[in-house]
């Protein structure tokens, strides 16, 4: 029967190797969460910047509508206004900062369509 002791010295590398092939796992889980969750707080973030700027545009109000989406969207917002018929429409798109994204560029976009209170039912 064999003592309870010190690992054999066939089982002592084992552990490191172990380690030298899951930590980088762990990492690059770690990273897709970070990215998953960035990519979410973006995308709620660039669309309300476009409702905020489809309100404003809804108002009457062009140059408050593009101010309004930087402030929530932020300073590197792209903001898109069109008109299609009656309709007025705003797109909003913002590249989302997380890790590895160098190497896979991600970028959110978030539309809101309004009519003026003008054409607007009630309005």
């Amino acid at each position: 029967m064999k003592r309870a002791g010190p690992l054999d010295t066939a089982a002592r590398g084992a552990v490191t190797a172990e380690l030298a092939v899951g930590l980088p796992a762990v990492v690059l889980l770690l990273a897709a969460v970070l990215t998953g969750v960035a990519a979410g707080a973006t995308q709620l973030r660039v669309e309300e910047a476009a409702r905020a700027a489809a309100r404003e545009l809804m108002r009457g109000s062009g140059a408050e509508a593009e101010d309004a989406a930087r402030r929530i969207a932020g300073p590197n917002a792209l903001i898109a206004v069109s008109v299609n018929g009656e309709w007025m429409q705003v797109e909003v798109r913002s590249s989302v900062a997380a890790p590895l994204l160098d190497l896979l560029p991600l970028e959110v976009t978030a539309t809101a369509a309004v009519l003026p209170e003008s054409l607007a039912p009630g309005g």
